[in-house]
C-alpha cells in the first residue's frame, strides 16, 4: 500500500495553487550533483508479518543494560528507577500532554511544573529555576545565552576542558555566527587550570563554565573559580550532577550564578540517548533573561490558588528580537518524571543514594586497580567516576573482552581526547553490587 495519501488529482491542484507545473520544480533550487534523479534501490514490499519479523530482528540486534552489567557513565547514567515514578508519569492526563507550551495549558499541568521549579531550586539553591530545556547539552548553550544578554558589552566565553565535549560541540555551533569567542582553558590532572582562568580572565570575559564532578568524575574548586570570574565581573556557569547534590554543595553555596544539568539521573530511563531533561537554575536578577518560561502561583478572583504562565520569553509569544531562546520542545513528561522521583526520594533519600554511589564508585576504583594493570588516569577526589589508564595502551580489547563477558566495563577517553587513547572512564551507581565490581574487576585483570 502507498504511504502517502495524495491522488493524482490532489498533487495537480497543490501545483496549480503554488504555481508550478510539475513537482521538479518544486527541487530546482537543489544542485544537480547532490540530486537523486533515479529511485531508490530498496528491497520488494514485505506484508504487515514480515515487516514486524524483519523489525523485530533488527531491534534484536541492540544490546540494553538489561542484558549487559552497566559501568558506562559520560553524562547518561544507569540509576535505579523506583515503579511508582513510571506508574504515576505514565497516567494519561500527563502521558497525553507530554509537551504542553500554549499559554492556556491546565491547572494541572502549570502545578506540575511549578512543583518542578521548586524542587529545582531546593535542589541548587538558586532563586529561579525555569519549567525545563531539552537536554543538558543545550541547557549549557543556553545558559552561556544567557549570560551573554546580562553583558551585552562582553564578548569572551570561557570552558574548561573538563565540560563535557559534546556539550562544548553544542557550545560552539550555537555561537558558530556569532561575534563570540570561546576561550578552552585546559586540564591539569584531570581538573580546570585555575591559573590558566587567572591568565585569561579580564573585563571582555561573560562567563565561565566549570562541570562539578567533571566529565571525568573529578571534583573541581567552583568556589575558586567563581572567585575568580567574579573579581573581573563574569557570571559563572556550574554543570552539575543532580544526584551529586545529596553529599555535595549546592552552585549557589559555591558562587555560580547560573547552573545547568543533565535529569536524565532523576528516574528517566537510559533509552539509547534520549529523550532526556535539561534543568537550568539562577540567581534572581537574571529572572528575565531566563530561556524558557516560567509558572508563578496566584489566586483567582474567588481566592483560590492557582497558577500562571508569568513568563514566556521564546520567539513563538514575543516578538523575535526580544525572546531570550527559540527553545520549543522542553519535555515537560520528563520534568514531571523527575519532580516525582526527587519528591519520593526526598533530602534523605537522595543522600543515601549519593553515598551508594561515592562508596561504590570508590570500592570499584580500590578493586579495578588491585593488580597494577590498570592506574588512576588522575590522583584526584571524584565523586561516582573515574578514569583509568591501561599500562599496556589496549583499552579497545580490554572494553571489548569485557563486553564479550557480560559488562559495558567504560567509555574510551581517546574519542574526545587524543592525550588520553590509553585511557577509559568508569561509572557506577548505586545499582552495582559488590559482586558484579568484584566480578568487573576479575574480568579485567584477565583480559
Amino acid at each position: 500500500m502507498s504511504y502517502l495519501a495524495n491522488t493524482p488529482e490532489d498533487v495537480a491542484c497543490m501545483l496549480r495553487a503554488v504555481g508550478v507545473s510539475e513537482l521538479a520544480a518544486l527541487f530546482a533550487d537543489i544542485p544537480k550533483e547532490i540530486l537523486c534523479t533515479t529511485w531508490l534501490d530498496l528491497p520488494p514490499a514485505l506484508s504487515e508479518l514480515e515487516l514486524t519479523d524483519r523489525l523485530s530482528q533488527l531491534a534484536g540486534d541492540n544490546v540494553s543494560v538489561g542484558q549487559k552489567i552497566c559501568f558506562l557513565g559520560g553524562g547518561s547514567y544507569d540509576h535505579f528507577i523506583p515503579a511508582v515514578v513510571e506508574l504515576l508519569a505514565s497516567r494519561s492526563e500527563f502521558l497525553t500532554s507530554y509537551t504542553p507550551y500554549q499559554p492556556e495549558a491546565s491547572q494541572g499541568n502549570l502545578q506540575a511544573m511549578f512543583e518542578y521549579q521548586t524542587l529545582i531550586c531546593q535542589l541548587t539553591g538558586l532563586d529561579v529555576s525555569n519549567a525545563s530545556l531539552y537536554d543538558g547539552g543545550s541547557a549549557t548553550a543556553e545558559a552561556v545565552l544567557m549570560a551573554l544578554s546580562v553583558l551585552p558589552a562582553r564578548k569572551k566565553v570561557v570552558v574548561s576542558q573538563t565540560v563535557h565535549p559534546e556539550y562544548r560541540q553544542i557550545l560552539a555551533t550555537y555561537l558558530a555566527n556569532q561575534e563570540v569567542e570561546i576561550l578552552t582553558l585546559p586540564a591539569e590532572n584531570g581538573a580546570t587550570s585555575l591559573q590558566k582562568l587567572e591568565e585569561v580572565s579580564d573585563d571582555q570575559v561573560a562567563c565561565v563554565v566549570i562541570q562539578h564532578p567533571n566529565f571525568f568524575g573529578v571534583l573541581e574548586d567552583v568556589a575558586a573559580a567563581a572567585q575568580i570570574a567574579h573579581r573581573e565581573g563574569a557570571l559563572l556557569i556550574e554543570v552539575f550532577d543532580p544526584i551529586s547534590l545529596g553529599m555535595l554543595k549546592g552552585p549557589a553555596e559555591l558562587g555560580a550564578d547560573i547552573a545547568v544539568a543533565e535529569g536524565q539521573a532523576l528516574g528517566i530511563p537510559l533509552g539509547f540517548g534520549g529523550p532526556y531533561l535539561g534543568i537550568l537554575a539562577c540567581r534572581e536578577p537574571f529572572l528575565r533573561r531566563l530561556p524558557g518560561r516560567l509558572v508563578g502561583q496566584t489566586q483567582d478572583r474567588d481566592g483560590r490558588r492557582c497558577f500562571v504562565l508569568t513568563l514566556q520569553t521564546r520567539e513563538q509569544h514575543i516578538r523575535r528580537a526580544n525572546a531570550t531562546s527559540n527553545v520549543c520542545t522542553n519535555h515537560a513528561l520528563l520534568a514531571l518524571r523527575a519532580s516525582i522521583y526527587l519528591a519520593l526520594l526526598g533530602p534523605q533519600g537522595l543522600a543515601e543514594v549519593a553515598r551508594l554511589c561515592w562508596n561504590k564508585a570508590h570500592y570499584a576504583a580500590q578493586r579495578i586497580t588491585a593488580d597494577g594493570r590498570l592506574k588512576l588516569a588522575f590522583d584526584r577526589p571524584f565523586f561516582k567516576e573515574f578514569a583509568v589508564r591501561d599500562g599496556q595502551g589496549q583499552v579497545k580489547s580490554l572494553l571489548a573482552h569485557a563486553e564479550r563477558e557480560g559488562f559495558f566495563a567504560g567509555l574510551p577517553l581517546g574519542r574526545w581526547y587524543p592525550e588520553l587513547d590509553d585511557c577509559f572512564s568508569v561509572a557506577v551507581t548505586e545499582r552495582r553490587s559488590r559482586e558484579q565490581i568484584d566480578a568487573l574487576a576479575d574480568c579485567l585483570s584477565h583480559a
